[in-house]
């Protein structure tokens, strides 16, 4: 049951002009279930990606990457998303790289385009081959399906093991043109930076160069889907991908503009809000909680230590108890690689209970307080290092039983 998060309301999901999805129910893993889904875009569009860090990346990844560098090059545009769940396309091989290109040669004749011109994503199983022939089959009917409200139903057809579909939209208001931006996301499991099992699809009206996106996308990433994690697990396919109409009354070609920064905050708003989903949608997880490292050197040592902390199985355990270990926060501090760390100056909060003082047990902590605070179902771990003015944030979940059960069943 995920964590404090409620259902997206289809009705409330925003259209983009410019984008149009279609789904179908083809089999790729299980029967009757939405599973393949389509992503029509207007000849305007401007796409940008970031991707897996897993140097085990799955086919279509490679395929993504070869396709966009393709169409900068040739400036021909990206025309189509086509993403499946239920198979992951992942240590295929050649076969695999195959079997994407396919999908993609398949799609783009049904739609009048090159092949380079549509990027493909797969979700699920590792190790196994692409039922290609089965995703042929249905990229008719999900043309059929096309519309630019079926942004929930684009939620349901990327699922793996997510409880529920994630989704939501904004608008914003620059020079006077209001612009729409909805995205959905998936995943639950093997999340962490950079990325995770993961898939993000955000799109939005506005007209924004290539050179410009590709700053925005890598901006939006490093602030909300690479800040979190549920179990360390680095996986092959993720990807979280920007797109931008066209459609609306207004062109950002400058990152250092005023524009710029009003589109880049709603992005960023709306993209932590999609991996947010991810986190309280955790595989088993009962509890969400964020990690704030403050009074660091460098971001990169605040974003350490709070991986550590956000990675820790004992720590995570803990949390799913209410059992207020707290030494085994300090301990993921001491190992998380900050070699010149002064343990003697940090102080460490749950909420509003200071535990550490000066890196020691506070005089005034009391074990009540703190289970107190581990009970609730979303928690603050505040870690303050005197060393700067650097802070970072990352939003991770419990470990519990059920996250073992799950991932033991997976292919069952």
């Amino acid at each position: 049951m995920a964590v404090n998060l409620p259902l997206p309301v289809a009705a409330e999901l925003k259209p983009v002009a410019g984008i149009q999805l279609g789904h179908a129910e083809v089999g790729v893993r299980k029967a009757n279930r939405k599973d393949l889904l389509v992503m029509k875009l207007a000849d305007t569009a401007t796409v940008a990606g970031v991707f897996t860090t897993n140097r085990f990346c799955a086919a279509p990844v490679q395929v993504c990457k070869a396709h966009l560098e393709g169409v900068r090059i040739s400036e021909s545009g990206i025309r189509a998303l086509v993403i499946n769940t239920g198979n992951a396309n992942a240590g295929t091989g050649e076969a695999g790289l195959v079997n994407a290109n396919a999908t993609c040669s398949a799609l783009a004749e049904l739609l009048g385009c090159a092949t380079s011109q549509i990027l493909p994503f797969s979700t699920g199983v590792i190790l196994e081959p692409l039922p290609v022939d089965r995703i042929k089959a249905g990229l008719p009917q999900a043309i059929a399906n096309l519309q630019e409200d079926n942004w929930y139903k684009a939620a349901e057809a990327i699922m793996t093991t997510d409880t529920q579909p994630k989704a939501a939209s904004r608008t914003v208001a620059i020079n006077g043109a209001q612009i729409t931006l909805t995205g959905i996301s998936k995943g639950a499991g093997m999340i962490k930076p950079n990325m995770a099992t993961m898939l993000g699809f955000l799109a939005m009206d506005a007209r924004v160069t290539q050179s410009v996106l590709d700053h925005m996308v890598k901006e939006a990433a490093d602030k909300s889907f690479n800040c979190i994690t549920i179990d360390g697990d680095t996986s092959t396919n993720d990807s979280f991908m920007l797109i931008a109409t066209g459609a609306a009354p207004l062109e950002i070609n400058d990152v250092d503009s005023p524009e710029y920064a009003a589109l880049a905050e709603a992005v960023i708003d709306l993209s932590q809000q999609l991996a947010q989903m991810i986190v309280r949608d955790g595989e088993g997880a009962t509890k969400f909680i964020a990690i704030a490292v403050e009074d660091g050197e460098t971001v990169e040592e605040c974003r350490k230590i709070a991986y550590s902390i956000g990675h820790s199985p004992l720590v995570k355990t803990a949390f799913f108890a209410s059992d207020p270990n707290l030494g085994r926060i300090l301990a993921a501090i001491g190992y998380a690689g900050v070699d010149d760390l002064d343990v003697g100056k940090l102080n460490l909060y749950l909420d509003d209970v200071w535990v550490a003082r000066n890196g020691g047990r506070n005089p005034d902590y009391r074990e009540e307080d703190g289970q107190r605070v581990m009970k609730q179902s979303e928690i603050t771990v505040r870690v303050k290092l005197a060393r700067g003015d650097a802070q970072a944030t990352i939003w991770t979940c419990d470990l519990s039983h059920d996250y073992v059960s799950i991932n033991a069943d997976y292919r069952s």
